[in-house]
């Protein structure tokens, strides 16, 4: 089984990653962000570093995914290879920090890439109000993300909420992280996980 969680930057992907790979006996796999190399640059030039760090990510994420389904074991991943293609790059090419021959470089590698995964079991998207972003953003205290802009947080945001309307390529889970604080309240993870539970007893 393949569990994913989605969500923008702050969100609470790799904390509730964590406490479900737990819960379930699940393998966590996480987003790579504290070995990549491309990052810090990004952050201080992102249109210079943007294609970089695009290809450094997908391709990380279709290696992740590979690996540990030829293992055969039930997994829970840290932020899917679609939040790439249909989140982030987007988002850069729209904002004039990726070319156009970057960004359709890039959509030609992906579809091609796609082509050798399956999509997850359950996608688990966690949704979150600009300034609850911001508040963990500041919280965790990560010296790249802390130059991170309202508006660039803003136009993620708007993208996410495009995409999980359109979303239709397994079962999906919305959590209003604004409402359920699965971190500090021991009864908002219990309900999480029978939310979780439900989906994947269907």
């Amino acid at each position: 089984m393949h569990i994913a969680v989605a969500g923008n930057i702050g969100a609470g992907k790799t904390t509730l990653t964590t406490m479900l790979s737990e819960e379930y006996q699940w393998q966590p796999h996480f987003e790579d962000v504290e070995v990549n190399p491309y990052l810090d640059d990004f952050y201080e030039s992102m249109e210079r570093w943007s294609f970089n760090l695009q290809i450094y990510f997908i391709n990380s994420r279709l290696k992740q995914v590979l690996d540990i389904r030829s293992t055969g074991k039930d997994f829970i991943q840290d932020r899917t290879i679609y939040e790439d293609a249909y989140i982030f790059a987007p988002n850069l090419h729209a904002m004039g920090l990726m070319t156009n021959r970057d960004f359709n470089n890039y959509l030609s590698l992906f579809e091609m890439m796609q082509s050798f995964v399956t999509p997850p079991d359950l996608l688990i998207y966690l949704r979150s109000s600009i300034p609850n972003l911001i508040e963990q953003i500041q919280k965790r205290g990560r010296e790249y993300e802390l130059s991170i802009s309202t508006d660039y947080l803003e136009r993620l945001n708007e993208r996410y909420e495009a995409w999980i309307q359109s979303y239709d390529k397994g079962k999906l889970l919305i959590i209003d992280v604004d409402e359920l604080n699965f971190v500090d309240n021991e009864k908002d993870f219990e309900k999480v996980v029978q939310q979780v539970k439900s989906m994947i007893n269907k």
